[in-house]
């Protein structure tokens, strides 16, 4: 992290209204909140919304239910107000105005004097010269008054090579061909990202911009705008970009990246949501994955954020899940599978519950586990012949075996289901495994893959468990 910071830290995320938000934006948000909160300083949240072309109704409502759901909460901003209200751009287009004024008095921004068909003849002339498009060599000597109606650009102050430091990449740089004349203000009124942005950090007195790499390019621009306004630049914190599951291409909606709320409704858990994304390009060092909230700001810095790209991995993300599910309380454990398996007897389930928790990794998986590895619970199986017997044994030996088991479960303890294992599997091994608790496992769940019977006849309860190997032992007999 840079050091002598004289100012308490102030961070941003200053999403677009565009749609929903995936793990790309949420990361962003994370971090700059995370950076905010270890340092005892602010986080603001801002709307981003002057391109009202491509605004998507209800995504400001998306954003803040997001974040909610993530826990990561706003000092000020969009939904609670402060100091530097209205966190909305469109309701600051008297701010943009105001330096847009300073800009014209300093002689550093004209309205646009071209048409779009006269700007497409430049860049044509271009391209068949096979240089890059610059507005600015095509700025007029003299401005006329800009009333509005045209798009206002900046001049460029001074045409020249930038050398910039960034928090993570180090000393980045750029030559001239990165400078132009871009636009500040909208025909429409709406001031562009370029522009707005600078004067809302300004204004709200951010400290550190925290921000994807695809905004490296721009820097050189802002960096103008900086001293054409004479402002010293914020701190820049560039994060590496996540990449899709290949590891190839840089994950987007238009490559599948997920509505951050679909991890939800698919029964992640926010805690474990929040986990993932903070190994998405940071790591403390060591051997640690599983991180609380807490946590994860007390070790937070600047300076164990990747250069390179973090790969985004679901079966990580499923694995760390599991591991938030294992550390809640069983009453918590309880209550979410509760909604998923509501045909099944309290005490049964508060039995089966171990069971389930190890079979899943998110809750949501219930929806399709459930009915096929847990339903013979409730539902007593519909047994023949030939699904008891094992192999080439015969009805007299499963006979003989379940009836030799049934009276072993009589006696037996039934704390728990290694006790009941204790019993059962002297008999077992003396006689064949396969020929004691292939009969025992049809008896008791009709399926040929299910949980050890041990845990079956525990989670059955006594009576349930004889009452199987009676069915079972009458099939035989019959």
């Amino acid at each position: 992290m840079s050091t002598q910071i004289e100012k308490k830290i102030v961070t941003r995320f200053a999403p677009s209204p565009t749609g929903f938000i995936h793990v790309g934006g949420v990361r962003t948000a994370l971090y700059a909140w995370a950076l905010a909160r270890k340092n005892e300083g602010k986080f603001i949240l801002r709307i981003e919304d002057t391109d009202k072309a491509r605004e998507v109704e209800g995504s400001i409502a998306h954003i803040i239910e997001s974040l909610k759901w993530l826990g990561i909460e706003w000092d000020e901003g969009i939904d609670i107000g402060g100091p530097n209200a209205p966190y909305v751009q469109s309701q600051r287009l008297s701010h943009y105005k105001k330096y847009a004024n300073i800009l014209i008095e300093k002689g550093l921004a004209y309205p646009d004097p071209y048409t779009e068909d006269e700007v497409k003849v430049f860049r044509k002339k271009a391209e068949e010269e096979k240089r890059a498009f610059l507005y600015r060599e095509h700025r007029p000597e003299s401005f006329g008054v800009w009333d509005g109606t045209k798009p206002l650009r900046l001049k460029v102050p001074v045409v020249k090579s930038y050398t910039w430091n960034d928090d993570v990449r180090g000393e980045l740089s750029a030559g001239e061909e990165a400078l132009d004349d871009f636009i500040l203000i909208k025909s429409d009124g709406y001031p562009t990202y370029n522009f707005a942005h600078i004067i809302d950090d300004l204004e709200m007195g951010v400290t550190h911009i925290v921000r994807a790499d695809e905004f490296i390019a721009s820097v050189p621009k802002y960096l103008s705008l900086y001293d054409a306004l004479e402002i010293t630049p914020p701190i820049f914190v560039t994060l590496p970009p996540i990449l899709g599951e290949e590891g190839t291409k840089k994950l987007g909606k238009r490559d599948g990246a997920k509505d951050i709320l679909d991890y939800r409704e698919e029964g992640f858990l926010p805690e474990a949501m929040l986990n993932f994304l903070v190994l998405m390009g940071w790591n403390p060092g060591g051997e640690k994955e599983i991180f609380s909230k807490e946590e994860f700001i007390e070790l937070f810095d600047i300076s164990h954020i990747h250069k390179a790209g973090a790969m985004f991995n679901e079966e990580k993300l499923l694995w760390i899940n599991k591991e938030h599910i294992r550390k809640q309380s069983k009453e918590i454990q309880s209550q979410s599978v509760k909604p998923f398996m509501k045909d099944y007897p309290d005490d049964l389930l508060n039995r089966l519950l171990p069971t389930v928790i190890d079979r899943i990794s998110n809750y949501g998986q219930l929806n399709s586990i459930e009915p096929i590895e847990f339903r013979f619970f409730i539902n007593t199986p519909k047994l023949d012949v030939e699904k008891i017997l094992w192999k080439d044994s015969s009805k007299e030996e499963a006979l003989s075996h379940l009836q030799a088991v049934k009276e072993i479960l009589s006696k037996a303890d039934f704390l728990s289901s290694e006790s009941i294992k204790e019993s059962i599997m002297p008999y077992a091994e003396s006689n064949g495994k396969g020929n004691v608790l292939w009969p025992l496992r049809m008896s008791l769940s009709g399926q040929e893959k299910s949980v050890d019977p041990f845990t079956i006849c525990y989670v059955l309860g006594r009576d349930e468990a004889i009452n199987r190997i009676d069915s079972a032992c009458s099939v035989l007999d019959s």
